[in-house]
């Protein structure tokens, strides 16, 4: 567990293939106060980039998310995740293949994990999607945050090949689904 977790403002990690477009995402919300890119559940301290590209550090891409509860719910960032990804497929997000795409949750409390285990539970009872969900749901390890470059990388990158194609698309349809729960200057770029 991180240890700069405060009274007022909480943490929690999600995994949901890169980590560009779940900062981004998560970014978006109001009640989310930072989204850092790292890594995290791997057995490697310190890894690079370029290491957990490999798959062999056990690492998963993924976005520690510091939050005001009393903003935004851990329910509601619950939400956001199972909704922003295919949470069936094992170890892939689109064309992104290895262990370091996994969808994962990690969880920072008791309450997180039994939070995440309902919604899992609920969604597959419910037949939400076509196949059964796959996330993992482990307990917060070390997070270590991803280079430099990789932070607010869609912000910095809009123009970039895979913003451009791949997140921007994901990030508009994500707006219009979270359009209520959006960051004031969110919400007025998601209705034009």
């Amino acid at each position: 567990m991180t240890t700069n977790q405060s009274a007022d403002l909480a943490k929690a990690t999600f995994g949901t293939g890169c980590f560009w477009c779940t900062e981004a995402l998560y970014e978006s919300l109001d009640g989310v106060i930072d989204a850092v890119s790292g890594y995290e559940g791997g057995q490697k301290p310190n890894p690079t980039y370029k290491e957990v590209c490999t798959g062999t550090t056990g690492h998963a891409e993924c976005v520690e998310v510091t939050y005001d509860p009393s903003k935004i719910t851990y329910q509601e960032l619950l939400e956001a995740f199972f909704r922003s990804h295919d949470p069936t497929t094992l170890n892939r997000q689109g064309a992104d293949v290895g262990t370091q795409y996994r969808s994962v949750i990690f969880y920072h409390n008791d309450e997180q994990k039994q939070l995440a285990e309902t919604a899992k539970a609920e969604l597959n009872k419910a037949g939400a999607y076509a196949n059964p969900i796959v996330t993992e749901i482990s307990p917060a390890t070390t997070f270590y945050e991803a280079e430099a470059y990789h932070q607010s990388y869609f912000a910095k990158n809009p123009e970039q090949g895979y913003c451009a194609f791949v997140i921007a698309p994901k990030l508009d349809k994500f707006k219009k689904v979270f359009k209520e729960k959006l960051k004031p200057a969110e919400k007025a770029t998601a209705s034009h």
